[in-house]
């Protein structure tokens, strides 16, 4: 069984997020969409609400798991018997970092591959940070997330003004 690990921190799934997984889904037997804690990051929604909305979204793939995980991505691809860590390239800027990282990963899993998954050009713009920013002002996310995403990012910032 061909299983590969999304990793990311997913605060909030975007629609360029679930390109990425529905693409994937369809190249590998099992994707695990794996929540993480990104230590230079602040999220805005816990790890288990961000879990729960990422299931939601994609509660019509049937390969893909949701799951999270704190520690070294390349311990945690060891532990889940996957062989594939899949990255979203948006632009040039991406690389440079998603290659050190893809470097890194094989240093300490050699058994691991990285896969690159360039974004359609409609979502090559788009980031988490990105929306959260026009949702703090009231701005319209509509077309950037789902309609639930946009709900749930409207009440936290009502609720933290």
């Amino acid at each position: 069984m061909k299983i590969a690990v999304y990793p990311g921190s997913f605060d909030p799934i975007t629609f360029g997020h679930l390109d990425i997984i529905e693409r994937a889904s369809l190249i590998f037997d099992r994707v695990l969409v794996a929540v993480s804690i990104n230590p230079g990051k602040q999220p805005l929604f816990s790890m288990s609400e961000r879990t729960e909305m990422i299931a939601r979204e994609c509660a019509y793939l049937s390969n893909v798991v949701v799951c999270s995980f704190k520690g070294l991505l390349s311990d945690f691809v060891r532990e889940q018997g996957a062989h594939a860590i899949v990255r979203g390239l948006r632009a040039i800027s991406d690389f440079e970092y998603e290659f050190q990282m893809a470097l890194m990963n094989r240093k300490l899993n050699p058994y691991a591959e990285t896969v690159f998954l360039v974004a359609k050009p409609e979502y090559s713009f788009l980031s988490s940070s990105i929306v959260k920013e026009i949702a703090s002002f009231g701005g319209d996310v509509k077309g950037l997330v789902s309609d639930y995403v946009a709900l749930r990012l409207k009440e936290k910032f009502l609720n933290n003004r």
